[in-house]
């Protein structure tokens, strides 16, 4: 219901989840785009109740949402820290994000980068969800990035949104979906500067309410020096996680904006 008071509520945002899942549709051939939409628009409804769940509910609950057998591929993460390395935890705007980073900050220190919401009111509340079992946070500024790049070098661990637009100078155009989409090119640099294994994860939300399953997929090469390919790379691991639960994906969000003062993508 909440999915579709919003659909309703806004034509920007019915623009924006129209055309962003018919982009997808194109690329994946296979994809009934309308079945896909209206699928979308239902998870985009239950994305917005569970915040209230993720940033309100006692730690012991959150973590109940999640059991570990739920969890899959977390031996990567074993495998990093037997080794001694800091760990890039990378979630896109997929499933609940905020539950995956409650899951991770019940289980070992995290910091991570976000980006203040345009309601200055709502970031008091957001902060005090999120900073819960030990969790850090930094925001999407100069001063934030000195903080994930200094918790990293002491062998800490973050988390990144890599689907964020980054602001001008921060990103370069590369095909998200088969269209250009400004991309960060902060994570190859904080990747390479660090020596960090670089995990890609999201939970996944349960039907009916049963909770939420954990994915993380390690990278499957290392990050390419050249900045262009590096985000590829970045918005490759993306789609691999997106096209797993499709419906799942925040298409409202602006993806292919253009920031203020960007160049214009290349021509193909």
């Amino acid at each position: 219901m909440v999915g579709w008071l919003a659909w309703w509520g806004s034509s920007r945002h019915r623009r924006l989840t129209r055309d962003n899942v018919e982009q997808y549709a194109r690329f994946r051939s296979q994809v009934d785009a309308k079945v896909l939409l209206r699928d979308a628009i239902g998870e985009q409804g239950r994305g917005i109740t569970e915040l209230a769940v993720a940033w309100t509910a006692p730690p012991e609950i959150l973590y109940n949402l999640i059991q570990d057998v739920n969890c899959i591929g977390w031996a990567h993460v074993e495998a990093a820290l037997a080794d001694k390395r800091p760990i890039i935890f990378v979630t896109p705007h997929l499933g609940c994000y905020d539950i995956a980073g409650r899951y991770l900050a019940g289980r070992m220190p995290i910091t991570a980068l976000y980006r203040r919401p345009k309601q200055k009111w709502l970031e008091a509340i957001m902060q005090q969800g999120r900073v819960r079992a030990g969790a850090e946070t930094a925001a999407a500024d100069n001063a934030g990035l000195r903080v994930l790049l200094r918790a990293l070098k002491n062998g800490g661990n973050i988390v990144v949104l890599p689907d964020q637009v980054p602001s001008s100078g921060d990103g370069v155009w590369v095909d998200f979906f088969g269209r250009p989409a400004y991309t960060m090119t902060l994570l190859p640099r904080l990747a390479a500067s660090t020596n960090a294994a670089v995990l890609f994860f999201f939970a996944e939300r349960l039907p009916r309410g049963e909770g939420y399953r954990i994915h993380i997929e390690p990278m499957t090469e290392p990050f390419s020096p050249d900045r262009k390919t590096a985000a590829l790379q970045t918005n490759r691991m993306v789609e691999k996680l997106i096209s797993m639960v499709p419906a799942q994906y925040l298409w409202g969000y602006n993806r292919y904006k253009h920031p203020a003062g960007a160049p214009l993508p290349e021509a193909n």
